[in-house]
């Protein structure tokens, strides 16, 4: 009896394959995003939800919002594919995809411990001691100053000799402080997208800017750890 012979991955053709060899090659963003959205974001849709499905990711808690994360990530990360060493795109993003969501295995399960080891403590310091109130008002307070004194700091760093491409990510930074309540997905790959979106610039310019300004922002956290 003939063997069966395996079915490709329709969804990654050499069409998608060279989609990512061009997006990863060019800076125009509108190429770009037409080379996108016509091949690239549905190939990584497919992708990652067969992944989910397949490795059995599907028990990991809030799963759709970790799709749509890990989706949003491979976004941010177009630019390191590099075809020349050998690796086609699509061994490529699905084995860092499968890493990807194995550290979140890994995470919810380290999670998981530490929240019934809380648990249990919790119990037996109850058994022990009298029930208390916490007020948590100072806390509040302290956080809200932190974060008016945090913009008024970075409204003063607008006044100083910056960069064109620090300014950039500056007024980046400071948009996204502005619709904090209206970002649906707010993490560290999701913020780098939208300050490459805002900026224009490329994740290594990001990076490189946003480093500067980090610098800043533990001159500001130091000085008020210490006041």
């Amino acid at each position: 009896m003939a063997r069966r012979r395996r079915k490709s991955n329709h969804y990654f053709t050499k069409d998608h394959e060279n989609a990512i060899i061009k997006y990863a090659s060019i800076d125009d963003r509108k190429i770009r995003t037409k080379l996108y959205i016509e091949f690239i974001g549905p190939a990584f849709n497919e992708m990652v939800d067969k992944i989910v499905y397949t490795y059995k990711f599907t028990n990991l808690p809030n799963i759709d919002d970790l799709r749509d994360e890990c989706k949003i990530w491979l976004t941010t990360i177009l630019d390191k594919y590099d075809p020349s060493k050998g690796s086609k795109a699509f061994s490529y993003f699905s084995v860092i995809t499968k890493n990807w969501f194995i550290h979140k295995v890994k995470k919810n399960t380290s999670q998981t411990k530490r929240e019934v080891q809380l648990e249990n403590a919790h119990v037996n310091d109850c058994s022990n001691s009298d029930l208390v109130t916490y007020n948590d008002y100072y806390q509040k307070r302290n956080e809200q100053e932190f974060w008016q004194s945090l913009h008024f700091k970075i409204d003063s760093w607008e006044g100083e000799n910056l960069k064109a491409n620090e300014r950039k990510v500056l007024e980046a930074i400071k948009i996204l402080f502005e619709n904090s309540e209206d970002i649906e997905i707010f993490n560290k790959k999701a913020i780098y997208l939208y300050l490459r979106e805002i900026t224009g610039l490329n994740t290594k310019q990001v990076v490189n800017n946003l480093n500067k300004i980090r610098i800043r922002y533990r001159e500001f956290k130091k000085k008020w750890d210490e006041n």
